[in-house]
């Protein structure tokens, strides 16, 4: 009886001993505390990217500090995929028309990339049905008089009708394929002249070629001539949707001129930039 009268006393203990939890050991902590983790080193920066590409849009944009350096990007992207292609020698010079401006500036750049400098920065004129002051129409059609965009590989001189000229092949099919046979070709032309601009409130007007001021034709085309390479850009946005110079990575005309812009917006050179020593 005296047995039977002890197990509730037992019961109970052990009731209150679950509510309370486990018995605490005299060899342990009453709670464990968790060290935090070792502080880690943060993680080091990646070091700039040494892409060609980056480094000679980073020595245009130097050269060219008035260019706008989407264009002077699509036009890199246009001859690396020349290059690649074996259309043109590496060391083949670039000219750079931004027709997305107005005839009364300078919009025409060539550049010396094995030196690298800037050659030339003229103004340019553009076809009488492309527009007046704004170059707005473009076309590869015979008899449009309109200015083609796209990339052209020089090629030879020739004496012609404009004195001293420049003839190109256009390498972006549906865009400017027609320029040999329409004769758009790079000459000098009073019309060019820029003290004609405060008479008529833009640059004289050509039948499509990109002329230029006389006194600087020579030079400029025998900079150019054989195999050398002219990138004419506008805001097209048939061009920019369909033209094909320029992709070959994988990038819509879009991407690489966003790119870019937002990089000099920033002060600094895209991702796949450093800066030329």
């Amino acid at each position: 009886m005296q047995q039977s009268r002890l197990l509730p006393s037992v019961f109970a203990a052990a009731l209150l001993a679950g509510c309370a939890g486990p018995a605490t050991r005299a060899d342990a902590p009453a709670e464990a505390i968790v060290a935090p983790p070792a502080a880690q080193p943060p993680a080091p920066t990646p070091a700039p990217s040494t892409s060609p590409m980056g480094a000679e849009l980073a020595q245009l944009e130097r050269l060219a500090p008035d260019a706008d350096p989407g264009v002077l990007a699509l036009a890199l992207e246009a001859r690396a995929c020349a290059v690649r292609n074996g259309t043109v020698d590496p060391a083949s010079r670039l000219a750079v028309i931004d027709y997305s401006r107005p005839s009364t500036a300078k919009r025409l750049w060539v550049f010396d990339l094995a030196q690298p400098r800037l050659l030339h920065h003229e103004h340019v004129a553009h076809g009488q049905g492309t527009g007046d002051n704004l170059a707005r129409r473009f076309s590869n059609e015979d008899g449009s008089h309109a200015t083609s965009l796209g990339l052209f590989r020089t090629a030879e001189t020739y004496m012609g009708g404009n004195g001293y000229s420049l003839r190109m092949d256009g390498l972006d099919p549906g865009f400017n394929d027609n320029a040999r046979r329409r004769a758009i070709v790079v000459h000098g032309a009073d019309y060019a002249e820029p003290s004609r601009i405060p008479a008529l409130g833009r640059l004289g007007r050509s039948h499509g070629c990109p002329a230029v001021r006389r006194s600087v034709a020579r030079v400029l085309i025998d900079d150019l001539k054989q195999r050398q390479l002219l990138f004419a850009y506008a805001d097209d946005a048939d061009f920019l949707r369909r033209g094909r110079s320029f992709a070959c990575d994988g990038r819509s005309a879009g991407q690489i001129l966003a790119q870019a812009r937002e990089a000099a917006r920033r002060g600094g050179l895209p991702q796949d930039a450093v800066a030329a020593p």
